[in-house]
């Protein structure tokens, strides 16, 4: 597995398994193309958008890290960063997720952030399990979503 910062060529493949991930239940956000490009790839407030591809240029999944703003859709505290993470439905349970955590949080520590959050929807425990499993813990929730925190050392 190589993991590299995503370019806008990647929209077409990401959308592609994002797009699985909505047929599955697991994601209720947009998936398109468009989407992909704003809201993750060259989004105003990110800080990384890395993704992981096999041996073959295959891409198996994608994390996105962006600077909350004032404002922000989830409500985040200003100035800490907000974390997102779609792993391919086959590739799951493949180490992706920590393979890009690993670049996300080198991304994080040298952008100064003190704290990241992880909004998870309620109803997804895989994806809960792992924000819980690389540290991150609960610090508010509602009927639809939990909120996870990490606080970093800088």
């Amino acid at each position: 597995m190589k993991v590299r910062e995503a370019v806008l060529a990647d929209a077409v493949e990401i959308s592609g398994f994002l797009q699985e991930l909505a047929a599955l239940g697991k994601r209720s956000l947009p998936s398109d193309e468009e989407y992909v490009r704003s809201q993750y790839i060259a989004h105003a407030d990110k800080i990384r958008c890395s993704v992981v591809e096999d041996k073959d240029g295959a891409l198996l999944g994608l994390q996105i890290l962006k600077r909350a703003s004032e404002g922000n859709p989830y409500g985040v505290t200003p100035g800490w960063g907000i974390i997102g993470t779609h792993v391919r439905p086959s590739a799951a349970r493949r180490g992706v997720g920590r393979a890009l955590f690993a670049s996300t949080l080198d991304a994080a520590q040298g952008a100064g952030l003190e704290k990241i959050d992880a909004t998870i929807g309620a109803s997804n425990p895989e994806g809960l399990g792992y924000y819980e499993a690389i540290g991150f813990r609960t610090y508010k929730s509602t009927e639809n979503a939990v909120s996870k925190c990490l606080e970093l050392r800088v």
